[in-house]
């Protein structure tokens, strides 16, 4: 008791953090669909910009000869989706308040909290080459001698013992670091867009949200995962659908777990 009393001064958003029911994932699936229908083609427009430099990013390593490291990127969105959402929340803020959201106003999202969202930012990037150099790492020390092909290293990954050690390392690390942006990610930048408050407490707000609604957060993973994966699989261009569908879902999880003050 005494250890909650002395940390609530210094992170009291953790204390207004609300347990929600198993399910309510769904309900905010279905916000969040309402407000891309709403926004009549706006939020469509913000993601299309992240599919073209989806689709940039993957030319750019086929043409330097690293076509290994698409699928990692691929996986890797998930590490700086939320990253990217930012716009998405600005969106579904206005159309709560009632006012017209606009593209103008998506993009410069940011600056309501430049700061802490910057180094959010930023550290999300890291963790993604951070992420890309390990998956490099791994695939030359399995397949040294493996010129890329995507046939040989499909059969060598699937087929071979190195390959399926290459297939189980790179699952399991890449599962706990999607974890750890997620717990870190599902309600920090939804909150520093909000409220003017700092990384180290919003990261921590999202780290306790995520604790005390284990089985809602664990339903709406699944969701993020799936709908992300989706849009991925069809070269980033479904992400004009589920990544703004995921961005307002992950407001209203916002509103449902931390509401507004008062």
């Amino acid at each position: 008791m005494s250890e909650f009393t002395t940390t609530m001064p210094l992170l009291p958003f953790v204390g207004r953090v609300r347990t929600v029911p198993g399910d309510a994932p769904f309900r905010w699936l279905a916000a969040g669909w309402s407000d891309f229908r709403r926004s009549r083609g706006l939020s469509a427009a913000y993601a299309f910009v992240f599919v073209i430099a989806g689709l940039w990013l993957t030319a750019g390593l086929v043409a330097a000869g690293m076509e290994y490291l698409t699928v990692p990127l691929a996986a890797g969105f998930m590490l700086v989706g939320p990253a990217l959402t930012v716009g998405f929340y600005a969106i579904s803020r206005d159309l709560e308040a009632n006012r017209e959201p606009t593209l103008r106003g998506a993009y410069a999202a940011w600056r309501s909290n430049p700061e802490a969202l910057f180094a959010m930012g930023v550290a999300m990037v890291l963790y993604l080459m951070v992420w890309l150099r390990f998956a490099a790492l791994v695939f030359a020390v399995t397949f040294p001698d493996l010129g890329f092909d995507w046939e040989r290293a499909l059969a060598g990954t699937l087929f071979t013992g190195p390959g399926l050690w290459f297939l189980a390392i790179g699952v399991g690390v890449g599962a706990v670091m999607a974890s750890v942006a997620f717990i870190v990610g599902a309600f920090s930048l939804p909150l520093m867009l909000d409220r003017k408050i700092g990384l180290t407490e919003a990261v921590a707000t999202s780290a306790a949200a995520v604790a005390r609604n284990p089985r809602a957060m664990a339903v709406w993973g699944g969701l993020v995962v799936l709908f992300v994966g989706a849009g991925l699989a069809t070269w980033y261009i479904g992400l004009c659908i589920t990544l703004p569908l995921i961005g307002h879902a992950t407001w209203h999880a916002y509103r449902a777990v931390l509401p507004p003050a008062g």
